[in-house]
């Protein structure tokens, strides 16, 4: 009897200590670690650039001074790359391209090259560094035969998600009508991964567009830097002989990339269509890097 008394003894003994045991790894700290109990500073969001309805209204009137009393019609849009912040302005006018539209041609032909799984040949490539870096007429016209003329450009338009062009009849690519918005969206189709366009397409054009020769770089790199451009020219008989001057291309300003479209029609003379569309790029690019608004 001893020793089962003994024996039981042992066995409460045994369970007292395990009870301890496991009291003291189940106990809750007393207080708590000093690294929960901190608070991690809140990080610094980045700031989004903004445009708001004060600014495009201001931008606005400073473009209705500067034009109030100046011959013809102009039309501008522009659109910021990484936020795709937008604004235009007389976006109603509908006018001939000249030669803006020879990045559209080039364009077509890289679309059908693309669609044949095939380079551009050497005398395409010959054809579109004439028709873009120098503006070459019979560069132009010879794509424009390529494509199919102006039933090839329209289907490659569809493509390229334009609304407002229409090409010009038989050989007359210059006759081209479009907007200043259907030319923001053609830019967007070279500067977005989302286009038809393929990625070595666009660099190539892009790498046309930077190289057009000095005397023909105005336009719309007078709102900023590196400027990859296209503008065309033209005395219209229907206007008088009065001027229809276009500028289209991609700028930097500020840090930022900008597509710009700057369309003009009836101008007294050339240098009075460059002038006024180099004043609206620049006071443009101005308001939407928050600088100071040319009036």
């Amino acid at each position: 009897m001893r020793r089962a008394v003994l024996l039981a003894g042992a066995v409460l003994a045994a369970t007292a200590i395990l009870v301890a045991r496991s009291t003291t790894f189940v106990r809750e700290p007393t207080a708590a670690p000093t690294m929960a109990a901190t608070t991690p500073a809140p990080r610094r969001q980045a700031t989004t650039p903004t445009f708001t309805r004060s600014q495009r209204e201001e931008l606005t009137r400073a473009l209705h001074r500067y034009l109030d009393g100046r011959p013809g019609d102009l039309s501008i849009s522009v659109r910021e790359v990484s936020t795709g912040l937008s604004y235009s302005y007389g976006g109603s006018l509908r006018t001939a391209t000249a030669s803006i539209v020879k990045v559209d041609i080039v364009m077509a032909v890289l679309l059908r090259a693309q669609d044949e799984r095939r380079a551009l040949t050497s005398t395409e490539k010959a054809l579109a560094e004439r028709a873009i870096k120098v503006s070459d007429n019979d560069a132009a016209g010879a794509l424009w035969r390529s494509i199919g003329g102006g039933d090839g450009l329209a289907s490659a338009n569809e493509r390229l998600g334009l609304r407002d062009t229409k090409p010009g009849p038989g050989g007359s690519w210059g006759s081209t009508t479009t907007s200043a918005a259907d030319q923001i969206r053609l830019l967007a189709a070279l500067t977005s991964a989302d286009g038809p366009l393929g990625f070595s397409g666009r660099r190539y054009v892009r790498h046309l567009m930077g190289e057009v020769v000095p005397e023909q770089a105005w336009g719309v790199g007078a709102a900023g830097t590196g400027a990859e451009v296209k503008n065309g020219w033209l005395p219209r008989e229907r206007h008088g002989h009065a001027w229809t001057v276009n500028s289209i291309g991609i700028v930097r300003a500020a840090g930022r990339t900008f597509l710009l479209a700057a369309l003009s029609e009836r101008g007294a003379t050339l240098r009075d269509g460059i002038e006024a569309v180099e004043h609206a790029c620049k006071t443009v690019a101005a308001a939407f890097t928050r600088g100071s608004i040319e009036t």
